[in-house]
């Protein structure tokens, strides 16, 4: 790189709407970018040290706020990149630029000097709105729970503890993804693959082709490749060998993740000491609706009470089906989801795979707009002069009632060799103010959904309309924000509440009103017909036990690993197995385990948090609740969620937004009611 001139990421974008030049940028743009966003942050900061002046809102709090705009705009894509579209030189980076962020954030974050002013300034708040008084507590915070009052020698060693645990999680996450990419399952004998949909066998065999094969179906541990075989598959042999190898992952395979979980959760309980916490679980918490490990504790338990005996009680109803059906005297948890649709055919006369026919995703995505724009007045329109990251990806402009812009949304759908597994709503551009002006957000949905084949067009499952509603409510959460700082907008808000405006977009996908707006045949164009809702709707709390207790034993493996001393672990599969005895329902598989690919808490952002799912649920439920009674697309109430939850970010305390929208505290029954456990 001869000079700033021929980076992209250095000179001003020269794009539509001031996007990303996603086509422009090479991997050896990003460590000059970086070490230039550093070198500026750096510059900023010393100038807020050595202002003489009286500390106040405009050059301590805002100085820090705008302080690293270059550097944040510039890690932000390469994380993005790094999740959504790289290959392993790209990914090589992160072994650098991760410890030298974490260097640089604990270095402002210790720093005696800034700490001081952040703190005259929080005690003398006079003549300020709320809006800059929560900014200001946010900054004290943040240099409270990140050493500033340590002494020099704690202050050095939790600057080691991030540096290193910057490098960890990266890691983590590329063994997860490496192991997932592994695993092939070529199969030649049709037989093999009995019960598999048409469309999964056309998906296998177009797999297969891609991969150079001359015939046959190819598998792999992509979630669309994985969960029809689970589902369907009549092969006892087959389900077991896919769901095992999906199990195994980055488990004593050469891309073993034990030692680096074992090492992230030790340094994280190692760095909570040094703040003056008893465990890295209490230090999260402490910003969180839950406030205390008890809470989350109680909370799952309560869940749990009520969820395991209904549990244990729908898989009695399997092992009898299995045993009437199959002869199988033990189902295993390759059997559970197998038999489950069988059961649930007999029971509702409703097999999901009916309604994959009228999800084609371009009419799943034209309803998802169309549920936003009746609920909230905003129209989506598909640009195309936008730069993007890859041919998949299409970007949408978003626009207001009044006509004024909004945002972009950025979709990536479909799974590829180069991306992460799972569904997640990024920011490419946070709303909020920067480079002197209060900008809109464009933020993306990524996901890895059923792709179309050389046969048919991508038609998704239930489940994946779900999940690309449940995404598609991150991302209005993004883009409805209406803050005037990035660091409070939308979705910058507490884990346990961050979930809400996700979860609750899920309730429309089984509503008739909405499913008529979209839900039609990919072929005839015909309507879903009333029947099929109604079964739908009658077969939507089938298996809720279990599905509630699953998400129980993620919870609770969480907090295994950060609400205790993780010290004197040492083998993570036996330590795994004790936590999880009391939400077992199948027999232990040798050779599988969840921690190792649990990506959520060792590389992204749900240490300690990953309860919020359930916790939003209650929530959602019980707003939700509020929809039901006065009509799903009630303007009224649409107004007030808008108001008071989705453009207020992180402005006031999350049970203040939720009162003033809902007019009390949530049922704490209100999700158990929903998932029809309790009366």
């Amino acid at each position: 790189m001869k000079n700033s001139q021929e980076n992209p990421l250095l000179k001003s974008y020269d794009t539509p709407f001031d996007t990303i030049p996603f086509d422009k940028l090479k991997t050896e743009h990003f460590m000059p970018a970086i070490e230039k966003g550093l070198e500026i942050a750096r510059e900023n900061i010393k100038k807020i040290k050595e202002n003489t002046d009286q500390p106040n809102f405009e050059n301590t709090v805002l100085a820090l706020e705008t302080s690293g705009e270059l550097l944040g705009d510039v890690t932000t894509i390469y994380f993005n990149l790094y999740s959504a579209e790289s290959d392993d030189e790209f990914k090589a980076l992160a072994q650098k630029i991760s410890p030298m962020l974490a260097e640089f954030s604990t270095q402002v974050h210790t720093d005696s000097d800034l700490y001081k002013k952040v703190e005259a300034v929080y005690k003398n708040q006079d003549g300020l709105n709320d809006e800059q008084k929560r900014l200001i507590e946010h900054y004290y915070k943040e240099f409270v729970r990140n050493g500033a009052s340590l002494p020099p020698e704690k202050k050095k060693k939790l600057e080691e503890i991030d540096k290193e645990l910057a490098m960890l999680s990266p890691k983590f996450s590329q063994n997860v993804l490496k192991a997932t990419n592994t695993f092939e399952l070529h199969i030649t004998d049709e037989k093999e693959i009995e019960g598999l949909p048409k469309g999964a066998k056309e998906a296998a065999a177009f797999t297969a082709k891609k991969k150079g094969k001359d015939n046959g179906w190819l598998f792999t541990l992509q979630a669309p490749s994985v969960i029809p075989v689970i589902k369907y598959a009549k092969n006892r042999e087959l389900r077991e060998t896919i769901s095992r190898a999906f199990r195994a992952r980055a488990f004593k395979d050469e891309f073993d993740n034990r030692e680096i979980l074992k090492r992230i959760a030790q340094l994280r309980q190692e760095r909570a000491e040094l703040l003056g916490y008893d465990t890295h679980a209490q230090y999260v918490l402490e910003e969180r609706m839950a406030e205390t490990p008890e809470n989350v504790m109680e909370f799952l338990d309560r869940i749990y009470s009520i969820a395991y005996p209904a549990a244990k009680k729908e898989k009695e109803e399997l092992q009898k089906l299995a045993k009437e059906t199959d002869n199988i005297d033990e189902l295993q948890g390759w059997d559970a989801a197998y038999y489950s649709e069988k059961l649930k055919k007999i029971k509702y006369d409703f097999d999901e795979e009916e309604l994959r026919p009228y999800f084609k995703v371009e009419n799943v995505i034209d309803g998802l707009f169309k549920v936003a724009e009746t609920l909230y007045n905003i129209k989506f329109k598909q640009i195309e002069n936008i730069p993007t990251y890859h041919e998949e990806v299409k970007v949408f402009e978003v626009k207001d009632k009044d006509g004024s812009h909004l945002g972009l949304l950025y979709m990536d759908l479909f799974p590829r060799e180069t991306k992460r597994g799972g569904a997640w709503m990024t920011n490419f551009k946070t709303q909020g103010l920067s480079r002197g002006e209060v900008r809109r957000p464009h933020v993306g949905i990524m996901a890895n959904l059923t792709p179309s084949t050389d046969i048919n067009p991508s038609l998704l499952e239930l489940s994946e309309v779900q999940t690309l509603f449940h995404e598609f409510g991150h991302a209005l959460h993004g883009l409805l924000s209406d803050c005037t700082y990035t660091t409070l907008a939308s979705p910058n808000v507490y884990w346990d509440f961050v979930e809400l405006p996700s979860q609750i977009m899920e309730n429309w996908t089984l509503e008739k009103e909405a499913l008529e707006m979209f839900a039609r045949h990919y072929k005839t164009g015909k309507r879903m017909p009333d029947e099929l809702i109604k079964k739908m709707k009658k077969a939507k709390n089938f298996n809720k036990g279990n599905a509630n207790v699953r998400q129980l034993s993620f919870g609770y493996l969480d907090m295994a690993w950060h609400a205790k001393d993780p010290r004197k672990i040492e083998d993570v599969a036996e330590y795994e197995d004790e936590v999880l005895k009391k939400t077992k329902l199948y027999p232990k598989v040798e050779g599988t385990n969840i921690s190792c690919s649990f990506g959520h808490i060792f590389a992204g952002g749900y240490s300690s948090g990953y309860y919020s799912y359930k916790w939003a649920e209650v929530l959602e439920a019980d707003s939700f609740q509020l929809f039901k009674e006065m009509g799903i697309f009630n303007q009224e109430i649409a107004d007030s969620f808008r108001k008071n939850i989705l453009s207020k970010g992180n402005t006031a305390h999350p049970m203040e937004l939720y009162v003033k929208f809902r007019g009390r505290q949530p049922d704490p029954d209100a999700m158990l009611k929903r998932d029809g456990l309790i009366k």
